[in-house]
């Protein structure tokens, strides 16, 4: 089995608290990473093991194993009595681990019944760090990462990703709460996956699709929560220009971005005129996902002047800020760390990272010119 990075956050956050929630999209692995931990497992979308756990519940409660309720907001009168045996032994830790893809029925639940009871710990679909093969981390970026989309095996992209999405707009999503047609949230994501790295401007795609702009905007809001999209801030700060200030809009996953803009292999992904922005998807969601994973406390942005000064990713610690360029190439110029280095000066940033294909990495853990690898090796270490 592949070691997964949140492994060991999951643990501590068991361990300093009386329940956890492993949340991420479907089919990332939170089943398997959930029955690595050990206890009693319940799937609450199958009957049965909803009656098993509504007989044995006060054995469970009283119990010293880790309870683990997977596809927990197919059950919603789970949670009442969850808070209630949380309430009555509050200071017994690791008892219950939920499992779920974000919805809003889940996360109503929680944030109405299991406030302050609960650490929340989130599962990418593979990051690069936890492939062990070099087959694997060469089709991750044309793949995706999740377990059975082809990033460990060949063959399974990218009909393994159409037919993901198509069960998600067809089941999931509708059971969510989205209240569109399967045939307009398909419209819809081909839209999003034309705009991939775009500033995000719900009018314009809402006259495209006949709707306002508060109907794209909660419609991408369920996409959001599905892990299918993530909607980049800008960052602001004082300076003397004109700054961007609508989000970028990202698919999270590459394989699925892929899969819709009908990418068939790696030779004809590097044809498309649209690469590099789909490179720098990658890679922002590798460096998220890896810092996420590690436990560290991060907010991410963008930043974009009017007159053109740029940092595809900035990374506030609340400490200190990360500048991050994102270039598809293999052999950088010195103008790009250049540009790199005065629109970082903007953002008062005191790491500086130009990520590229190169395989000479050069530089320090305050500033480098270097390869994904170089980068996320490190990035655990960096205090």
């Amino acid at each position: 089995m592949v070691t997964r990075l949140a492994a060991g956050l999951l643990r501590r956050r068991l361990a300093a608290a009386p329940a956890a929630a492993l949340l991420g999209p479907r089919q990332s692995g939170k089943t398997t990473l959930a029955r690595s931990v050990g206890g009693h497992y319940f799937d609450l979308e199958q009957q049965a093991d909803r009656l098993r756990l509504n007989l044995a519940w006060e054995d469970l409660a009283a119990g010293a194993a880790l309870v683990i309720l997977d596809e927990a907001q197919a059950d919603p009168g789970i949670f009442p009595r969850l808070r209630g045996a949380l309430d009555r032994d509050r200071g017994r830790h690791g008892r219950f681990l939920l499992l779920g893809s974000v919805s809003p029925a889940l996360m109503s639940n929680v944030s109405e019944s299991l406030a302050g009871r609960l650490a929340l710990v989130e599962l990418t679909p593979f990051l690069w760090p936890e492939l062990t093969t070099r087959a694997a981390r060469d089709r991750s970026w044309l793949c995706g990462g999740f377990p059975d989309g082809g990033v460990r095996t060949s063959g399974a992209y990218p009909a393994w990703q159409q037919d993901y999405l198509t069960l998600l707009m067809q089941r999931d999503l509708p059971a969510w709460g989205l209240p569109a047609r399967p045939q307009t949230t398909d419209r819809l994501m081909r839209m999003l996956a034309a705009l991939h790295g775009q500033i995000w401007n719900a009018s314009q795609v809402g006259q495209s699709l006949g709707l306002s702009y508060h109907t794209v905007n909660s419609y991408v809001d369920y996409l959001d929560g599905a892990y299918l999209i993530r909607r980049l801030a800008p960052y602001q700060t004082n300076v003397k220009k004109r700054l961007v200030k609508s989000p970028r809009v990202y698919w999270r996953d590459s394989g699925l971005l892929h899969a819709v803009l009908g990418v068939a292999d790696e030779h004809a992904l590097l044809g498309q005129p649209w690469v590099g922005t789909s490179w720098e998807g990658y890679v922002i969601e590798q460096i998220i996902g890896t810092l996420s994973a590690s436990g560290r406390s991060f907010e991410p942005y963008y930043f974009r002047t009017s007159d053109g000064y740029e940092v595809d990713l900035v990374i506030d610690t609340g400490r200190d800020r990360w500048a991050i360029e994102i270039k598809l190439t293999s052999s950088p110029a010195p103008e790009d760390m250049d540009r790199l280095q005065r629109a970082a000066d903007l953002v008062g940033a005191s790491r500086r990272f130009l990520v590229t294909r190169t395989t000479q990495p050069a530089g320090n853990h305050h500033r480098a010119s270097c390869n994904l690898a170089w980068l996320l090796e490190r990035l655990a270490r960096f205090d």
